[in-house]
């Protein structure tokens, strides 16, 4: 992914929520298909990490690998990814250059 495509999908990130929260357990199974839903439905999301601060940048990349999904950046404690849908016809983010 180039960076015109990390800085658009950055700016659509901008105004979004967190959807999904890495909190006390950590990276488990159920963080993960939370994600993977997110991603499903959503395509661009954001997740925040409650605890495991220190160890952000090694669960996203984990995170990130598990679900299939591009991390766009980590500011902070907010992870954004993305993950175009497969069908053409669900897909929320039309204009997506790779």
């Amino acid at each position: 992914m180039n960076s015109t495509t990390r800085n658009y999908l950055r700016k659509l990130a901008h105004d979004l929520n967190p959807i999904v929260m890495v909190g006390k357990n950590g990276l488990t199974a159920s963080v993960e298909e939370a994600v993977n839903q997110a991603l499903t439905s959503h395509e661009l999301i954001k997740v925040k990490f409650i605890d495991f601060k220190s160890s952000k940048k090694e669960l996203t990349a984990q995170l990130s690998e598990s679900v299939h999904a591009e991390l766009i950046s980590l500011i902070g404690n907010i992870a954004i990814l993305f993950r175009q849908n497969r069908d053409p016809d669900n897909r929320k983010i039309k204009e997506v250059f790779f």
